[in-house]
């Protein structure tokens, strides 16, 4: 059983930077980060098409520019963006050094406008962190927003097109593909070629095998707690190792922590954390479930991980700025999603079919009286994305 695709899907989307303009400013970098395929490059490049400027294109894929790049040498900079209005640097986690350079080259050429593209926070960020503090711009590039969409489709078609979002997920690619089957080969393509390509190559993982086999067990995890120390037993790795590769996967923008809330209330889970994935497509893809919903097991599990990351893009799109968490005691009473924001507690709870009406625990309440609660179901979400 395929899902229809309710209109003819167009071949770019409304994307929240898709004007550049307002963001792009000479004498910083604009720093566009985000998975592997979201569509930075096309972002950028729809950018610069309309620019009547003189643009330097440039890679870290490419040998020359990046040793251009990675020499801080100042007349060598001069010289290759010389006549150049705008650089636009793709790829720029793989160039050694490209902190300083951008440093050296905004110092002897503050008029110009530079934009580069990773994939890769940890290594990326790093990079550019203390050579350009206050000097960059970072955005956050996500897979298609539900608040995107909606610049296409209304709350109808949204919503007759939600399980075909919750199977397939989210990446430019998968939204326009036409049929069933070819969204599940660019998901497959992406979870086994490109998904782990940044920490394969840039952290030299001896075990690859061992990294598909965690995420599968993550995926298989979705929604509840994971621990450490069984990951470890039944991949037969040490801890440590464990720690490492979710570290990698998180800053590769393949999973997302929520760790437990506390305010030192002695029954509340704190040191735990649960999983989700960036893109409910790549989960389904990790462990070869496509699956109709009538059939799946997990749609509650998939449904909040959808909903925990629809809210993330939903903050950072809107600049609203929140630490967020889940909450459990150890007598098993929780909560999905906890956003704390200015000091407001703010509780959703994610329910796929909810049978009857879902009540705040009494403990929440009593310990955080002036915490909000939602129920957040197919019928209201677009309310809350």
């Amino acid at each position: 059983m395929e899902y229809s695709i309710i209109l003819s899907m167009p071949v770019y989307y409304y994307r929240h930077y898709g004007n550049l303009a307002n963001l792009a400013k000479p004498n910083r970098v604009t720093v566009l980060y985000g998975p592997r395929r979201v569509g930075k490059t096309t972002l950028v490049n729809r950018y610069i098409d309309f620019l009547k400027t003189r643009v330097l294109k440039a890679s870290g894929d490419n040998l020359a520019e990046s040793m251009v790049l990675s020499s801080r040498d100042t007349r060598a900079l001069l010289d290759w963006t010389a006549g150049y209005d705008t650089v636009f640097i793709d790829e720029a986690q793989r160039i050694s050094g490209i902190g300083i350079g951008l440093k050296i080259l905004i110092d002897a050429r503050p008029e110009l406008n530079i934009i580069a593209t990773g994939s890769s926070s940890f290594d990326l960020a790093g990079k550019l962190g203390e050579p350009l503090t206050g000097r960059q711009t970072p955005l956050r590039l996500y897979p298609l927003s539900v608040s995107e969409m909606s610049q296409t489709l209304n709350a109808h078609e949204i919503r007759q097109n939600l399980e075909d979002f919750l199977v397939y997920g989210m990446y430019p690619e998968v939204r326009t593909a036409s049929s069933g089957e070819q969204k599940k080969f660019i998901l497959n393509e992406l979870s086994d070629a490109y998904l782990l390509k940044d920490i394969l190559e840039l952290e030299r993982i001896k075990k690859p095998r061992t990294l598909l086999d965690l995420l599968s067990l993550i995926a298989l995890q979705t929604g509840s707690e994971v621990s450490l120390n069984e990951l470890s037993g039944r991949l037969r790795i040490d801890v440590k190792t464990v720690e490492r590769y979710l570290d990698l996967l998180e800053k590769s923008f393949v999973l997302y922590n929520l760790r437990g809330f506390s305010r030192n209330l002695r029954n509340e889970v704190t040191r735990t954390s649960k999983y989700y994935f960036y893109d409910t497509g790549v989960r389904n893809a990790v462990i070869k479930n496509f699956n109709p919903f009538s059939l799946r097991a997990d749609a509650g599990a998939l449904w909040e991980n959808f909903m925990v990351i629809e809210r993330l893009k939903f903050r950072s799109y809107t600049n609203i700025f929140a630490r967020d968490y889940f909450w459990r005691t150890w007598e098993k009473k929780e909560i999905d999603l906890l956003e704390e924001s200015g000091g407001q507690l703010s509780a959703f709870e994610f329910k796929w079919s909810p049978k009857k009406a879902a009540k705040v625990p009494a403990l929440f309440c009593e310990t955080y009286p002036e915490a909000s609660y939602t129920v957040i179901s197919p019928d209201n979400f677009l309310d809350y994305v």
